[in-house]
C-alpha cells in the first residue's frame, strides 16, 4: 500500500465524502477513501437522514390506521404496535442502502480502507500523507466483506497512504451540553432515539430544530407524550414565520407540549425518573420525564485529523476555511460538507463533492447557495428554499406575497389533508421569484419544482403559466404563483 499514489484520498465515506469519490473515480481519478465505520454512507444513512425518515414512514403508517382510517370508511380493530419489527425494518432499510453505496465503490474500482485517519506533513513536499489507524472493534464479517474492495481494505496494520490531494468529508456530530452530558439510555442524541428499546411515557426534547421535532413526531405517533423545550420564541428559527406558527398549531392539535423561551439548567435522577430543571423568565420548574433527547445542534468533526500541526486554519465557528475550489489554506487539503460554512444538510455535502471532484478536473462547475432548500419531515412538512418574508423585509427587497392553503386543493381534500399551505414570495418589480415555503403534505416532494424555478431565474408568472395535473398536491404552488398578482382561481 505504501507504494501506491492516489491521485485522491477522502477521509469520511458519508454524502459528501462517498459522492465525492464516485465522481473522482467517474473522471478517471485513482481515489482512496478512509472510513473508520463498518457500514458506509456516514451519520446519514447509519444515524439520520435515512433510518428516521423510516421511522417517520412507519410511525405515520401507525397513526394513519390508529386516528384517520374511520374518516375513509375503514374499519380495523385499534392496530397494536409491534415496535420491535418496525426498528427490524428501519435497520434493514439502513443496510440495503449502505450495502449499496459499497457496492457502487466496488463498480468503480474506489479502494477503501478501513479506520481513522489522520493528516500527516507531505514528504519531500511532494505527495500528501493520510496515516490510517485501524479500528478494533470492526467485526470479522465487515472484515470479510471489505477484503476485496481495494489495496489495504483487509489489513487491519497501520497504514500511511500518500496522494497528490487530500479531501476532508468528516461530517459532525451532535452537541452535548456541558450540564447535560449523555448517558446513552436516558440523556441522549439522535443516535440513541433512532432505537429506543420501548416507547418512553413521557420524552423531553430540547430544541425545537428539525432534529427535536422529527424525532418527537416519531415517539409522539408511538404513544409517548413530548414536550419540546426551547429557547427562542420560534420553532426552526431559519424558517419562514408563518411557517414556524403553522408547524406549531398543527404539532399542538396532535398532542405536542411546547415550551418556547425557554431553557433547561440541569437534571437528576430520581425514582427511575429523570427531573429536568428549566427556567422560563423568571420563573424555575422542574419537569418530570423517562428520556430526554438532546437536538440542540451540531458541531464539525475536526478532532484528530491533525488540522493543527499542518497549519489548516479554521474559522471563527470552528469550520474548515476554504475558498472557491474547497481548497483549504494548506495547498492539496480540500474540505466539504458539514466542516465548512453552510447548512449542515447532506443534499449539501453531496452537491459539493460533485463540484468539488469536477473543478478538479477542470470543469466549470458551482453550487448554487441560494437554493439550497430545507426541510422538516413532520407532518405536515415544512419545506423551504430561498429568502423568507421577515428576510426580505430586513433587507429591504420589494417582494410581493402570493398565498394559497391546501383547504382549497382538491388532492388535498380528497387525502383528507388539508393542513397547511405554499406561500410565493417575488419581486415587486420583475416577479422573478425570491423565496418560496410551503407547509402541507409532501412539501418535501413539492419544494423541488421551486429549487428548479428559482435557479433558472423564473417568475412567479412562469409557474403560474405551467402545466400542473388535476388533481394535484402541486396545483397549490401555481395557485400562490397566480396569488402573487391576485389572479387565484381556487381562494
Amino acid at each position: 500500500m505504501a507504494e501506491d499514489i492516489f491521485d485522491l484520498i477522502i477521509i469520511g465515506a458519508g454524502p459528501g465524502g462517498y459522492v465525492a469519490a464516485i465522481r473522482a473515480a467517474q473522471l478517471g481519478m485513482r481515489v482512496a477513501v478512509v472510513e473508520r465505520n463498518a457500514r458506509l454512507g456516514g451519520v446519514c444513512l447509519n444515524e439520520g437522514c435515512i433510518p428516521s425518515k423510516a421511522l417517520l414512514d412507519s410511525s405515520e403508517l401507525f397513526a394513519l390506521a390508529r386516528d384517520k382510517f374511520s374518516l375513509h370508511g375503514i374499519v380495523i380493530e385499534p392496530p397494536r404496535l409491534d415496535l420491535a419489527k418496525m426498528l427490524a425494518r428501519k435497520d434493514d432499510v439502513v443496510k440495503k442502502l449502505t450495502d449499496g453505496v459499497a457496492f457502487l465503490f466496488k463498480k468503480n474500482k474506489i479502494a477503501l480502507v478501513q479506520g481513522t485517519g489522520r493528516l500527516q506533513a507531505p514528504q519531500n513536499n511532494e505527495f500528501h500523507q493520510v496515516e490510517v489507524t485501524p479500528v478494533r472493534d470492526l467485526g470479522l464479517e465487515t472484515r470479510e466483506k471489505n477484503s476485496d474492495q481495494g489495496p489495504g481494505a483487509g489489513d487491519r496494520e497501520m497504514q500511511v497512504l500518500k496522494g497528490t490531494r487530500v479531501l476532508l468529508a468528516t461530517g459532525s456530530q451532535p452537541v452535548e451540553l456541558p450540564f447535560l452530558p449523555f448517558d446513552g439510555k436516558t440523556i441522549v442524541s439522535a443516535r440513541e432515539a433512532l432505537s429506543f428499546e420501548s416507547v418512553p411515557e413521557h420524552l423531553l426534547v430540547v430544541g425545537g430544530g428539525y432534529i427535536g421535532l422529527e424525532l418527537g413526531s416519531v415517539w409522539n405517533r408511538l404513544g409517548s407524550q413530548v414536550t419540546v423545550v426551547e429557547m427562542l420564541p420560534n420553532l426552526i428559527p431559519t424558517s419562514d414565520g408563518q411557517v414556524a406558527e403553522g408547524l406549531l398549531r398543527a404539532l399542538k392539535k396532535q398532542g405536542f407540549t411546547f415550551r418556547m423561551e425557554t431553557r433547561v439548567t440541569g437534571a437528576t435522577f430520581a425514582g427511575g425518573k429523570l427531573l429536568v430543571q428549566v427556567v422560563s423568565g423568571d420563573r424555575k420548574e422542574e419537569i418530570s420525564c423517562d428520556r430526554m433527547l438532546v437536538a440542540v445542534g451540531r458541531r464539525p468533526l475536526t478532532a484528530g485529523l491533525g488540522l493543527e500541526a499542518l497549519g489548516v486554519a479554521l474559522d471563527r465557528s470552528g469550520r474548515v476555511s476554504v475558498d472557491d475550489k474547497y481548497q483549504t489554506s494548506v495547498p492539496g487539503i480540500y474540505a466539504i460538507g458539514d466542516l465548512i460554512a453552510g447548512p449542515m444538510l447532506a443534499h449539501k455535502a453531496m452537491e459539493e463533492g460533485v463540484v468539488f471532484a469536477e473543478r478538479l478536473a477542470g470543469q466549470a462547475s458551482v453550487v448554487d447557495y441560494e437554493f439550497v432548500p430545507g426541510i422538516v419531515y413532520t407532518w405536515p412538512e415544512g419545506a423551504s428554499v430561498g429568502k423568507t418574508e421577515e428576510q426580505l423585509k430586513q433587507e429591504k427587497i420589494p417582494y410581493a406575497a402570493g398565498r394559497f392553503n391546501f383547504m382549497g386543493n382538491g388532492r388535498a381534500r380528497c387525502m383528507a389533508e388539508t393542513d397547511g399551505f405554499v406561500k410565493v414570495l417575488a419581486h415587486q418589480e420583475t416577479g422573478r421569484v425570491l423565496g418560496v415555503h410551503i407547509l402541507g403534505p409532501r412539501a418535501s416532494d413539492l419544494i423541488a419544482e421551486a429549487v428548479t424555478v428559482m435557479t433558472y431565474g423564473g417568475s412567479a408568472a412562469d409557474i403560474a403559466m405551467t402545466f400542473h395535473a388535476h388533481p394535484t398536491l402541486s396545483e397549490a404552488l401555481k395557485e400562490a404563483a397566480l396569488d402573487v398578482d391576485k389572479r387565484a382561481i381556487h381562494s
